[in-house]
């Protein structure tokens, strides 16, 4: 099997003392004695970027970025405390990578870890690139197709619009947003308003969940990842978007 990005990225991080992997926000991280270091990012809310987080030493940030933002850049949220984000996708020197990776593991150890640190490996780059979809899920041929019809249903109601939120495509009634396609993982799922009260009725059915960090203001999210059923689609999108138009929008809605 080709050697591939991820492979890579561990191969960087664990050869540290006692470092580890662990998963967080569905990205694998790695740390040492409960501090983190390093953390693989894919596609960051729709960013389009392969990327490693680096919690590096002062300065650092600001020496790699201005002078070469093709690989380098400041991650969301820990770059105002100093984390390097390096591309990995577009032609870095992968024999720097673990020396990057040192110095932000260096960073957080105590002096008795960096001690048995020893010499730098050199590691193997990769050899397989991800594909377009293994990027950006949203861009593989289920995908698009699921999203095609949605986008159909969705615009068809009185001024809607589409956008994206955090990365997910997501549709509006004015400002409102009332219908989302999300990965839940490998799952892709359309979220849509019910209502509290529908929640319990509708998880009974195993293709329905609660989402999580919005669930509990009465959203629902479908599962459309093997089969879809348009008609009940189309029945949850206009409820929702019933929920958050405005009262001139439903009057033109009953007048189309």
């Amino acid at each position: 099997m080709a050697r591939e990005i991820s492979q890579a990225v561990r191969d960087a991080c664990l050869w540290l003392p006692e470092a580890e992997e662990f998963v967080s926000h569905g990205s694998p991280n790695f740390r040492v004695r409960g501090k983190t270091f390093a953390t693989y990012v894919v596609n960051h809310h729709g960013d389009g970027r392969v990327a490693l987080w680096l919690n590096v030493p002062a300065g650092a940030q600001e020496l790699h970025v201005g002078a070469e933002p093709r690989h380098f850049f400041i991650p969301p949220y820990v770059g105002p405390r100093g984390w390097l984000g390096v591309i990995l996708d577009r032609g870095v020197d992968w024999h720097r990578i673990p020396g990057l990776v040192r110095e932000a593991y260096e960073k957080v150890v105590p002096n008795e870890l960096r001690a048995q640190i020893g010499k730098t490996p050199m590691i193997k780059p990769p050899v397989k690139a991800l594909s377009a979809s293994q990027i950006d899920p949203f861009k593989s041929a289920r995908a698009m197709a699921v999203l095609a019809q949605l986008r159909k249903i969705c615009l068809s109601y009185p001024e809607t619009s589409e956008g994206s939120q955090f990365g997910h495509p997501v549709w509006a009634a004015g400002k409102k947003t009332f219908a989302m396609a999300r990965y839940a993982g490998t799952r892709l799922t359309l979220s849509f308003w019910v209502g509290v009260d529908q929640q319990g009725l509708l998880t009974a059915d195993p293709r329905y969940e609660i989402p999580a960090y919005f669930g509990h203001n009465g959203w629902i999210a479908l599962d459309v990842t093997k089969q879809r059923d348009w008609k009940e689609v189309e029945g949850l999108a206009l409820q929702s978007y019933r929920h958050f138009a405005l009262k001139r929008m439903l009057q033109s809605l009953e007048q189309d």
